[in-house]
């Protein structure tokens, strides 16, 4: 008996010993920001339905806009497991948007920003029915900006409040005929409010003179976006669209290098958090476009609290060496525990990762200028 209690003693050392050891070795989970506080719907006075605020006319999914709407577009968006969306700006009577050089618009009280996520059936078509999964709004108020997000029905004609996220299951077909399915995350309030976190307040994303300095989709004539908006009389203090810098697009190779389309690209997926006003600012890491210090773009920087997501990789960028810079090895995972960014994306983006990878490939120490 005492020789059977022993082996069970000992088999039962090994068992926590080696489940301990197996614990210490697992990639640990990645800063989620709050993504699991919201439970449930709470109470709110705020529209239940999309339709309430009458942002659009006649069939809602058509989305067309009614009046003081109006529809922009951006030079390098936010991926977004290749959602396709449509924004726009409503502006209650009177109204109007300040734009200065760099950062966000500044928009008066009463302001609407719309963003809807869709994903075309079949992009072969150029008729294509598309659904429409989610509506998020920022609404400036007088004590700031509130987020809301709407999820659409099946049957595509209403949007309900919803607070708390959804996971959709996705099915769509590429322009080459090829097949894609993925499960499609709405995030929840907190993300939502992680996401949009500037100086611990909320702030637009990408609204800014940069990204929209280009060509206005909005309608038939040629015409630049700000100089529309500007001919709309919807600026204060604005002479022409020429005083103002343009985004690079991040995907159009013959307009602007391949560093600076990377640069582009870094600023609209990673600078709402990687900047000194943003929620990743304790990571020294910051990738807004105009950032002309190397270590803080990553050249050489050692990461900070990585843990296992720095994939025991030394530096954030290695010029020249990809295959040993973090960037990729965190934009190129789809473990939750690596992946960047942490939210809004559970696909590799193919063709960021690609950019990336050329342009660290290119990158040389002695042209760094520092």
């Amino acid at each position: 008996m005492k020789q059977l209690f022993r082996g069970l003693l000992v088999l039962s050392m090994v068992f926590f010993s080696c489940s301990d050891s197996q614990e210490k070795n697992k990639a640990p989970k990645a800063r989620k920001g709050s993504a699991t506080l919201i439970k449930k719907q709470v109470e709110t006075n705020d529209p239940q339905r999309l339709s309430d605020y009458g942002f659009f006319k006649g069939d809602l999914a058509a989305l067309l806009p009614a009046a003081r709407v109006y529809s922009y577009t951006i030079n390098t968006p936010l991926f977004s497991n290749y959602a396709e969306k449509a924004r726009f700006i409503y502006l209650p009577q009177g109204k109007k948007m300040d734009l200065p050089q760099q950062g966000p618009l500044r928009f008066e009280e009463g302001t609407v920003l719309i963003k809807n996520f869709y994903y075309p059936v079949d992009e072969k078509l150029e008729a294509s029915k598309r659904r429409i999964l989610e509506t998020r709004l920022l609404l400036k108020e007088k004590t700031g900006w509130k987020p809301l997000n709407y999820l659409w029905n099946e049957e595509q004609n209403e949007a309900m409040l919803n607070y708390v996220g959804a996971k959709i299951d996705l099915a769509w077909k590429d322009k080459a005929g090829e097949n894609h399915r993925l499960v499609y995350q709405v995030p929840n309030l907190n993300q939502c409010k992680n996401c949009h976190s500037r100086d611990n307040e909320i702030s637009p994303i990408g609204v800014t003179a940069a990204q929209l300095n280009r060509q206005y989709e909005g309608v038939a004539t040629a015409i630049n976006q700000l100089d529309y908006f500007h001919q709309e009389g919807l600026f204060n203090g604005f002479t022409s669209a020429a005083a103002y810098e343009a985004l690079p697009v991040w995907d159009a190779v013959l307009t602007a290098s391949v560093e600076e389309r990377a640069k582009a690209y870094l600023d609209a997926n990673c600078a709402h958090c990687h900047s000194a006003q943003g929620s990743a600012k304790n990571s020294g890491l910051y990738l807004e476009y105009h950032q002309s210090n190397a270590r803080r773009r990553g050249v050489y920087k050692p990461p900070i609290a990585a843990g296992k997501g720095s994939g025991d990789f030394q530096y954030d960028i290695v010029p020249g060496k990809p295959e040993a810079s973090i960037f990729i090895y965190r934009v190129g995972s789809n473990d939750p525990a690596i992946r960047m960014p942490e939210i809004g994306r559970s696909v590799v983006h193919k063709e960021g990762l690609a950019l990336l990878t050329q342009y660290i490939q290119e990158l040389r120490t002695e042209d760094l200028g520092e």
